[in-house]
């Protein structure tokens, strides 16, 4: 029987309401196994994982090592400035040699948009994207999902606004997917520069003031300026930026009830979020990244074919979609 997500988790645009709950529901228990005295246990004993990482990161990268180590597989790092990428080889022949190796998933992160489902076109194995240029971070996403859920108990009317940099944001897209798909009420604020021109057929609500977005949100996910994606004119200065769309303090004391505080990182403090903000006790960051790591771990578990009872009604899900 097939797995439950299918053979690649390449963004949540595409999955269903059932396929995401049952991910998040698979990460709770898998949540407990980072609590024990012995983090480990035998899921993926025997399955190698390539974590292959053609944009740097830090946080993500290691998350999912966390994870795949967890799960008992056995987990290869290849960034591009030790690979044969620099020397001209293509995504393809990379894989393909890697493939060759006998490996069992592909954990991809990478600077063009489409190129995690451009690979899993090519191989067998199982491809996780792990960030695609502006395009998805699905497991980003989902772990943003668990946070809220575990929160508040339920996704189901709770108003997310995703705040800041949201046209150069993979982050921003899964969220929005995700979000709508599990019944909250999506909207995004932010200068119009850094908003996409086609954001309403997202079908979120757009605020033009931060202040608007806090009197309107149950929790706000605050996101990085990617000023190494920006070319000039998009804001007039950082200092500008936190003056007119920063969340601080004095923001949130004005807000008429309490705001859960979300960012995937890494943080720009002081831009985009104060440190009083970002360490404040609304502050769920620290919980994204344990999160992280169970999600993670619930992704790479469904995708190798468990929760065998579940695959039927993931695929009639699917076809319905």
């Amino acid at each position: 029987m097939s797995a439950p997500l299918g053979k690649d988790l390449l963004g949540l645009e595409h999955l269903s309401a059932e396929q995401i709950t049952l991910i998040l529901d698979t990460a709770e228990p898998l949540r407990e196994i980072s609590e024990r005295a012995i983090k480990k246990v035998p899921t993926l004993r025997g399955a190698t994982v390539v974590n292959l990482f053609f944009e740097a990161s830090t946080r993500t990268r290691i998350s999912f090592e966390f994870a795949e180590k967890r799960m008992s597989a056995d987990t290869v790092n290849v960034a591009t400035s030790a690979s044969s990428v620099i020397k001209g080889e293509t995504l393809v022949d990379t894989a393909k040699n890697l493939e060759a190796m006998k490996i069992d998933m592909v954990v991809i992160r990478h600077a063009s948009s489409g190129a995690a489902r451009f690979l899993a076109e090519r191989i067998e194995s199982n491809v996780i994207n792990a960030g695609d240029g502006t395009h998805e971070h699905p497991t980003q996403g989902l772990l943003d999902m668990l946070t809220l859920r575990r929160r508040f108990g339920t996704l189901v009317g709770k108003r997310v606004c995703i705040v800041g940099d949201v046209l150069h944001s993979r982050v921003a897209r899964s969220n929005i997917w995700g979000l709508t798909k599990l019944g909250a009420e999506v909207a995004v604020c932010g200068p119009r520069s850094l908003l996409p021109t086609a954001i309403a057929d997202f079908g979120v609500q757009v605020f033009d003031r931060v202040e608007q977005a806090i009197e309107w949100a149950d929790a706000l996910n605050v996101l990085r300026l990617q000023l190494e994606r920006m070319t000039a004119g998009y804001i007039p200065s950082l200092r500008e930026y936190n003056r007119v769309f920063g969340i601080t303090r004095e923001r949130l004391d004005r807000a008429p009830r309490d705001i859960l505080i979300m960012h995937p990182g890494p943080m720009n403090r002081g831009v985009e979020i104060d440190s009083e903000v970002a360490d404040g006790p609304h502050s769920v960051i620290l919980d994204q990244v344990t999160n992280g790591v169970a999600v993670r771990m619930a992704v790479l578990y469904l995708l190798a074919g468990n929760a065998p009872a579940l695959a039927e009604a993931a695929r009639k899900a699917t076809a319905d979609d």
